[in-house]
């Protein structure tokens, strides 16, 4: 394969042997502006004497992409699992170089940015994130909808759930070590690759930096492989079941204690707010709110201690089995089982006072209700702490993490 830089006439930086960066553009039908690209990244490693290669992971291209592709001197790498994220991924490790940019091949970011990128991880960064926001989006190169409402809110989503410096989570353009992406042994197949990037960089502490990116109109004749509300959904399920914190522990959280405070209240006797009785029927409601709060919150613990075993992510030290064990949870939910039955045994005996006839509804339901709900929650307990320690089994049967889980943190228990 002749390279680029030898039909030009200069000195062979593109597709060098020993290349310092691999250009790695996902492509999928894309010869109206493929040659666009690879022409302007072949010109930056030229202009700045930089050793690289460009390759073109191609996810089955059937418009001739790929023959432009080889006559401009690109390597192409064939990806047969569909998916954005696939295609990236089979490119990124595909790579000869230990530094990797890559960038959509619709001509919409300008790969004459590569040295600002490549400056930044020669100094040390791990991942380097393009900033639309900051480098100006041009008239008519991205949807009002996606620059005001998609990308603000799901990067704000993403920056709270994960702390994470990024102000842009889905910029096409970004750089990041090859052995960094290693690390972080990323699942995603579709567009929701890009998210999952940039939270598992957060989460494993690497260094990450930020380049002001221009985004320009694309080139393209056809519509773009991105779907607003599909791919957008499958950004935010993907923030959400990665942080059960703010999908599971903190709603569940704040349900129980609404449930606790209101149950709580209306236990002396009914209250009138505005005109409004509350009553038995509210107290009903209320611990119903105890009980699925309790349910969110032991599905978030399992739902972490799960991720954890799988890889997903990495070792909490501050979830250990110390405090969260079988015995502990037996404990609670048995205090919680006597409370219940000495209230019922209370309502009994009340009753039986009666001669076990008709009583005041709302003065029993008073003591039935809670006496159910701490009797239910109880077993709850118990049974969530049978399950837990056999998580607890699962966790310490299985293979032991990944070193890079390790890499700025303590590994659990040590």
């Amino acid at each position: 394969m002749t390279s680029l830089a030898t039909d030009r006439g200069a000195e062979p930086f593109v597709n060098s042997a020993t290349p310092e960066i691999t250009v790695v553009m996902p492509c999928l039908n894309e010869a109206e502006t493929l040659a666009i690209c690879i022409q302007r990244a072949a010109d930056a490693l030229r202009q700045h004497r930089i050793e690289g290669e460009i390759l073109i992971a191609d996810n089955g291209s059937t418009d001739g992409s790929i023959e432009i592709a080889t006559s401009l001197g690109a390597r192409v790498v064939n990806i047969a699992e569909k998916g954005y994220g696939c295609a990236l991924r089979g490119g990124i490790l595909a790579a000869r170089a230990p530094y990797v940019l890559m960038g959509d091949a619709d001509a919409s970011y300008d790969f004459g940015q590569l040295p600002r990128f490549l400056d930044k991880l020669r100094a040390g960064s791990e991942v380097v994130m393009g900033n639309r926001f900051q480098g100006g989006i041009l008239p008519g190169a991205m949807p009002p909808l996606h620059r005001y409402l998609g990308n603000p809110v799901l990067t704000g989503i993403g920056r709270l759930f994960f702390h994470s410096p990024s102000g842009d989570f889905h910029c096409g353009l970004r750089a990041l070590r090859k052995s960094a992406f290693e690390r972080m042994e990323l699942r995603s197949v579709g567009m929701e690759f890009a998210s999952e990037m940039v939270v598992r960089a957060t989460l494993l502490k690497m260094n990450i930096s930020e380049v002001p990116t221009t985004l320009s109109p694309d080139g393209r004749t056809r519509a773009p492989h991105l779907r607003t509300w599909r791919d957008g959904w499958r950004h935010l399920r993907f923030l959400l079941l990665y942080s059960p914190r703010w999908l599971f522990l903190y709603p569940g959280i704040l349900a129980m204690a609404l449930g606790f405070l209101l149950t709580a209240w209306l236990i002396p006797h009914s209250r009138t707010v505005g005109g409004i009785i509350f009553d038995i029927h509210t107290m009903t409601f209320a611990t119903m709110l105890v009980m699925v709060g309790f349910q969110a919150v032991a599905f978030a613990v399992f739902a972490k201690i799960f991720a954890i075993t799988q890889g997903l992510l990495p070792p909490d030290p501050r979830l250990t089995f110390r405090y969260l064990n079988l015995e502990t949870g037996l404990i609670a939910g048995a205090i919680l089982i006597l409370l219940g039955l000495s209230a019922s045994i209370f309502a009994l005996v009340h009753w039986s006072s009666h001669n076990f006839g008709p009583l005041d509804p709302a003065q029993m339901e008073r003591i039935v209700i809670p006496a159910i709900a701490s009797l239910t929650l109880g077993f709850e307990v118990c049974l969530s702490s049978f399950f837990l320690s056999l998580l607890g089994l699962a966790r310490r049967d299985a293979p032991e993490p990944s070193p890079a889980f390790y890499t700025h943190s303590t590994p659990p228990g040590a």
